[in-house]
Formats: structure tokens, sequence, C-alpha cells
């Protein structure tokens, strides 16, 4: 049996991989209300990809349970609102308010993740046939969102406001140090988590995307890159106006809402760019029935698989069905398995 480490890379190389990789997401809500399912799952179809656990010299200044009903504070400071276990809350009150941005001082680094211990990320690595992403993702637009508020955030990109471009150098200089620290480590590749998109369009101008986060994202390509990594990048939402940029940047591998988008939109991407999955999580997941999953599946890899290119992930989140989630991966077994 081929190593799930070689297995990924193959698939990002399009080298004709013996099976998708299968890399499944598991919110707490799932092991909260289906920890057989989850178990079954994980039993019948193991994972090929995962993270470290990360253990910290210098302890995060977080508060509370993520997961948990209540408030939950960040190791940035930003202040979430959880009303259901086992989901992540939303940020209602942002840390900076000025219309000026001129208390844009309230914004501490959390220098403490630089602190995470290598030696315990290089051992998981080196005892692992995994192939192992980060496990620590940056994400410059919705750290900028969690910080200012979203709609706020919107009105000063068209305002070009020069305290949001200060505030965000900030957070994109810190995650360069952050990206470029885990780069050092064994691991295979870096990950970005940045939501984009809306229902049908990107939640910004796409022009404005080119102009303001492109370089950004130009940055963490090239350190994954230089230390020898692969990029992971994940969006929610229809984010088809950026994906020609993301290629051109070099990203090796995308998670993207692919039934948001359209697959035949994507069938042109097809052999230029990794999906990392995803399977619809409004509808088939959460409403479909076992067969309607299936044909999605097959759907998907007749658009997108090129001898590589794919991988079987789809999120097991509040709402999902346990028999759909497991036909997921059921089927990208049988229609890949050389």
């Amino acid at each position: 049996m081929i190593p799930s480490r070689r297995l990924v890379y193959q698939t990002l190389d399009f080298a004709h991989p013996q099976r998708a990789p299968r890399h499944l997401w598991t919110l707490p809500w799932a092991e909260m209300y289906h920890p057989g399912a989850v178990q079954r799952i994980l039993t019948d179809f193991p994972n090929d990809i995962g993270s470290p656990k990360h253990t910290f010299r210098i302890p995060l200044k977080t508060q509370g349970e993520q997961h948990e009903i209540g408030i939950y504070i960040d190791e940035w400071g930003c202040i979430f609102t959880n009303y259901q276990r086992g989901v992540i809350g939303e940020v209602k009150d942002p840390l900076i308010k000025g219309e000026n941005w001129e208390d844009k001082d309230a914004l501490r680094l959390p220098v403490e993740l630089l602190s995470f211990d290598r030696d315990v990320v290089n051992t998981f690595c080196r005892t692992s046939d995994l192939f192992v992403t980060a496990g620590l993702n940056v994400n410059p637009f919705e750290r900028l969102q969690w910080i200012r508020g979203s709609q706020q955030v919107y009105i000063d990109l068209g305002l070009r406001s020069p305290g949001l471009f200060e505030v965000l150098n900030r957070i994109h200089a810190f995650n360069c140090e952050l990206l470029t620290a885990l780069a050092e480590t064994e691991v295979d590749a870096l990950t970005v988590f940045d939501d984009w998109g809306a229902q049908h369009s990107l939640l910004i101008n796409p022009t404005l995307w080119v102009e303001v986060f492109k370089p950004i994202y130009k940055d963490y390509v090239d350190i994954a890159h230089r230390h020898g990594k692969r990029l992971f990048m994940h969006s929610d939402g229809y984010t088809l106006d950026i994906i020609p940029h993301l290629i051109e940047l070099g990203v090796d591998a995308a998670n993207l809402q692919l039934f948001c988008i359209e697959l035949d939109r994507l069938a042109p991407f097809r052999g230029r760019i990794t999906f990392w999955g995803e399977i619809d999580r409004q509808y088939l997941l959460a409403r479909a029935t076992p067969a309607e999953v299936e044909q999605a599946v097959i759907a998907v890899k007749e658009t997108l698989w090129a001898d590589g290119g794919c991988i079987a992930q789809c999120e097991f989140g509040a709402g999902a069905r346990p028999d759909n989630v497991y036909k997921v991966f059921e089927t990208w077994d049988k229609i890949t398995k050389a």
C-alpha cells in the first residue's frame, strides 16, 4: 500500500495516484452528536492528510472554549459570541471602532504563536506517513474583519483608508513571520484559510482583490515554495474570479465550494490546480440522498480529475447526514482506485 504522504504528492503533481487521497474535516459538532459515525468513517477510510497538535512554550492569551456556548476570546483578542455547541461563534464587537482607525493600537499581535514547539512538530512528521499540513493557519482578510467588523472593512477598502492598510500590513508581516517559522519545520504544506465568497459573487470587487490581496498571497506562496513546501488554501463561497490568480501565484491546492461555483465553470482549471474537495454542505450533505451524493462525487471526478488533481475531502459539520458523509469517501475510493 502506497504511503499517504507519497499519494498526496502524486495527486498534487498529477502523477497517477492509486486513488484520491482522503481528508475528512470534522467540526466538534459531529464528534459531539455523531461520534460513532465519525469513527466508522475514519476506520473504513483513514485520512491521508493530518496536522500536529501544537503546544506552545508561552501560553496563548485565550479565554473560554471556542466551540461552547458563550464568549471565547482568541489569541488576537477578538471576542466571539457563540449560541450553539460544536461550531465557531461570530465577532459582534470589533476591537477597532474609531472612524479613522485612531484606536488601531488596540491590535495586539499574538507573538505567543511563534513559541510553538518545533520538536513536537518535527517528531509528528517523522513518525507519521501522513501528508502533514502545518496546523496553524493565516487568514488576513478574515482577521481584518474580526478586528474591524466586516461592513466597516468594506467601506474602508473602498475609501482606501490609511488606517486599514497600516493594520493590514501589521497582520501580514506577522503572518509571514509565522509561516516562515512553520516552513522551517518538516511539515509538507502551509495553509491559508480565508473566506472570500458570498453565495454568487466575491465579497469584494475582484479588481480590488488583485490590487490589495494578491501581493499578500504571493508572499505566502513564495515562503512555502522557497522552503520546499506546498501551499494549501481554503475559501468558502463563490471564488471563480480569483482562481486564475491563485493558479498564477502557484497555490498548490484549493479547498473551494465547488457546487457554489458550478462544476462546468471549473472545468477549464482541470489539471492546473488540485481541488482539495469539497462536496456541497448546503444541500447534498445535509438533505440529499446517498445516491445523489454518489452522483455528485462522480461529477466532480469526471470534471476535475486529471490523473490526480482532486482530494477526497468534505466537512462533517452541523446538519450533515452521517450516511452522506460516508458515501462521499466510499464513492471516491470506488471510482479512483487503480
